[in-house]
Protein backbone atom coordinates (compact mmCIF):
# COMPACT_ATOMS: atom_id res chain seq x y z
CA UNK A 1 0.00 0.00 0.00
CA UNK A 2 2.46 2.44 1.06
CA UNK A 3 5.09 1.50 -2.14
CA UNK A 4 1.96 2.76 -4.35
CA UNK A 5 1.17 5.90 -3.00
CA UNK A 6 5.17 6.32 -3.32
CA UNK A 7 5.09 5.59 -7.23
CA UNK A 8 1.52 7.50 -7.52
CA UNK A 9 3.24 10.49 -5.97
CA UNK A 10 6.54 9.91 -7.93
CA UNK A 11 3.96 9.76 -11.15
CA UNK A 12 2.64 12.56 -10.39
CA UNK A 13 5.85 14.71 -10.33
CA UNK A 14 7.23 12.77 -12.85
CA UNK A 15 4.12 13.93 -15.31
CA UNK A 16 4.41 17.32 -13.98
CA UNK A 17 7.64 17.81 -15.17
CA UNK A 18 6.94 16.01 -18.17
CA UNK A 19 4.05 18.19 -19.28
CA UNK A 20 6.44 21.75 -18.37
CA UNK A 21 8.83 20.08 -20.01
CA UNK A 22 7.16 19.22 -23.39
CA UNK A 23 5.86 23.17 -22.71
CA UNK A 24 9.10 24.31 -22.63
CA UNK A 25 10.34 22.25 -25.81
CA UNK A 26 7.25 23.99 -27.93
CA UNK A 27 7.18 27.52 -26.84
CA UNK A 28 10.76 27.56 -27.19
CA UNK A 29 10.06 27.03 -30.75
CA UNK A 30 7.56 29.18 -30.84
CA UNK A 31 4.61 26.89 -30.88
CA UNK A 32 1.61 27.40 -28.26
CA UNK A 33 1.09 23.92 -27.43
CA UNK A 34 3.16 20.66 -26.84
CA UNK A 35 2.64 17.75 -29.46
CA UNK A 36 4.02 14.49 -29.49
CA UNK A 37 7.99 15.20 -30.64
CA UNK A 38 8.03 18.14 -27.60
CA UNK A 39 6.65 15.16 -25.22
CA UNK A 40 9.40 13.06 -26.36
CA UNK A 41 12.39 15.59 -25.91
CA UNK A 42 11.05 16.13 -21.93
CA UNK A 43 10.61 12.57 -21.21
CA UNK A 44 14.67 12.47 -22.56
CA UNK A 45 15.00 15.44 -20.43
CA UNK A 46 13.84 13.38 -17.44
CA UNK A 47 16.04 12.66 -14.43
CA UNK A 48 15.32 9.03 -14.52
CA UNK A 49 17.34 8.79 -17.87
CA UNK A 50 14.90 5.41 -18.57
CA UNK A 51 13.91 7.61 -22.41
CA UNK A 52 17.62 8.08 -22.92
CA UNK A 53 18.60 4.57 -22.57
CA UNK A 54 15.72 3.14 -24.23
CA UNK A 55 16.84 5.25 -27.28
CA UNK A 56 21.06 4.69 -26.63
CA UNK A 57 20.15 0.41 -26.70
CA UNK A 58 18.97 1.57 -30.09
CA UNK A 59 21.78 3.10 -31.29
CA UNK A 60 20.24 6.59 -30.85
CA UNK A 61 22.15 9.43 -29.32
CA UNK A 62 19.27 10.73 -27.69
CA UNK A 63 20.76 14.49 -28.33
CA UNK A 64 20.45 14.06 -32.28
CA UNK A 65 16.68 13.74 -31.78
CA UNK A 66 16.06 17.43 -31.38
CA UNK A 67 17.91 18.18 -34.29
CA UNK A 68 16.26 15.21 -36.18
CA UNK A 69 12.69 16.36 -35.38
CA UNK A 70 13.74 20.19 -36.46
CA UNK A 71 14.81 18.86 -39.91
CA UNK A 72 11.14 17.60 -40.09
CA UNK A 73 9.89 20.94 -40.04
CA UNK A 74 12.41 21.87 -42.32
CA UNK A 75 11.61 19.30 -44.36
CA UNK A 76 7.72 20.29 -43.99
CA UNK A 77 8.08 23.61 -45.19
CA UNK A 78 10.11 22.66 -48.05
CA UNK A 79 7.34 20.51 -49.16
CA UNK A 80 5.03 23.24 -49.73
CA UNK A 81 7.53 25.27 -51.30
CA UNK A 82 8.61 27.64 -48.48
CA UNK A 83 11.90 28.89 -47.65
CA UNK A 84 13.18 26.33 -45.21
CA UNK A 85 15.83 28.43 -43.89
CA UNK A 86 13.35 30.80 -42.10
CA UNK A 87 14.39 32.73 -38.82
CA UNK A 88 13.72 31.10 -35.72
CA UNK A 89 10.77 31.52 -34.46
CA UNK A 90 10.39 33.56 -31.20
CA UNK A 91 9.97 32.05 -27.81
CA UNK A 92 6.67 32.23 -26.69
CA UNK A 93 5.48 33.33 -23.31
CA UNK A 94 4.35 31.17 -20.54
CA UNK A 95 0.47 29.96 -20.99
CA UNK A 96 -2.01 31.48 -18.79
CA UNK A 97 -3.34 29.76 -15.66
CA UNK A 98 -6.07 27.05 -17.18
CA UNK A 99 -6.80 23.45 -18.20
CA UNK A 100 -3.33 22.06 -20.13
CA UNK A 101 -3.34 22.81 -23.54
CA UNK A 102 -1.77 20.20 -25.90
CA UNK A 103 -1.65 19.47 -29.90
CA UNK A 104 -4.24 16.35 -30.82
CA UNK A 105 -0.54 14.27 -31.00
CA UNK A 106 0.12 16.17 -27.57
CA UNK A 107 -3.09 14.70 -26.03
CA UNK A 108 -2.77 10.89 -28.14
CA UNK A 109 0.56 10.85 -25.77
CA UNK A 110 -1.42 11.66 -22.63
CA UNK A 111 -4.54 9.39 -23.52
CA UNK A 112 -2.24 6.87 -24.58
CA UNK A 113 0.10 6.97 -20.78
CA UNK A 114 -3.45 7.03 -18.89
CA UNK A 115 -4.50 4.53 -20.53
CA UNK A 116 -1.07 2.36 -19.85
CA UNK A 117 -0.58 3.44 -16.91
CA UNK A 118 -4.12 1.71 -15.72
CA UNK A 119 -2.60 -1.80 -16.15
CA UNK A 120 1.07 -1.44 -14.72
CA UNK A 121 2.87 -0.70 -11.83
CA UNK A 122 6.04 1.30 -10.55
CA UNK A 123 6.08 5.36 -11.21
CA UNK A 124 5.48 7.14 -14.58
CA UNK A 125 8.73 7.34 -16.40
CA UNK A 126 10.40 8.41 -19.90
CA UNK A 127 10.42 5.05 -21.12
CA UNK A 128 6.76 4.92 -21.01
CA UNK A 129 6.62 8.13 -23.33
CA UNK A 130 8.70 6.72 -25.55
CA UNK A 131 6.84 3.51 -26.17
CA UNK A 132 3.85 5.78 -26.15
CA UNK A 133 5.58 7.38 -29.31
CA UNK A 134 7.18 4.70 -30.55
CA UNK A 135 3.71 3.44 -31.45
CA UNK A 136 2.57 6.64 -32.96
CA UNK A 137 1.61 5.98 -36.65
CA UNK A 138 1.78 9.55 -37.79
CA UNK A 139 3.18 13.15 -37.00
CA UNK A 140 6.41 14.55 -36.72
CA UNK A 141 7.93 12.73 -34.09
CA UNK A 142 6.79 9.33 -36.31
CA UNK A 143 8.30 11.14 -39.51
CA UNK A 144 11.84 11.15 -36.84
CA UNK A 145 11.84 8.66 -35.45
CA UNK A 146 11.53 7.08 -39.39
CA UNK A 147 13.81 9.73 -40.93
CA UNK A 148 16.57 8.37 -37.89
CA UNK A 149 16.31 5.02 -39.45
CA UNK A 150 14.65 3.94 -35.55
CA UNK A 151 12.24 0.87 -36.12
CA UNK A 152 9.36 1.89 -33.98
CA UNK A 153 8.53 -1.97 -32.22
CA UNK A 154 12.78 -2.09 -31.74
CA UNK A 155 12.06 0.95 -29.44
CA UNK A 156 8.88 0.44 -27.58
CA UNK A 157 10.73 -3.79 -26.73
CA UNK A 158 14.19 -1.43 -25.56
CA UNK A 159 11.54 1.49 -23.82
CA UNK A 160 9.58 -1.78 -22.27
CA UNK A 161 12.89 -3.07 -20.74
CA UNK A 162 13.93 -0.07 -18.82
CA UNK A 163 10.04 0.03 -17.64
CA UNK A 164 10.94 -3.40 -16.12
CA UNK A 165 14.42 -2.92 -15.18
CA UNK A 166 13.03 0.20 -13.37
CA UNK A 167 9.79 -1.65 -12.04
CA UNK A 168 11.70 -4.67 -11.09
CA UNK A 169 14.51 -2.24 -9.12
CA UNK A 170 11.34 -0.20 -7.31
CA UNK A 171 9.64 -3.24 -6.42
CA UNK A 172 12.64 -4.66 -5.01
CA UNK A 173 12.22 -8.11 -6.88
CA UNK A 174 15.42 -7.17 -9.13
CA UNK A 175 17.87 -9.96 -9.75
Amino acid sequence: MFRQLQHRFQSMRTLSRLCTGAEAHARASGQAAPGAEHFLLAAIDLPDGSARRALESVGVAPAAVRDAIEQQYRDALRSVGLDATLPQAPALAPPAPGLYRAQPSGQEVMQTLARSRKSQGGPLLGAHVVAAVATMPHGVAARTLRAMGIDADQLVEAAQAQVSTATATATGTAD
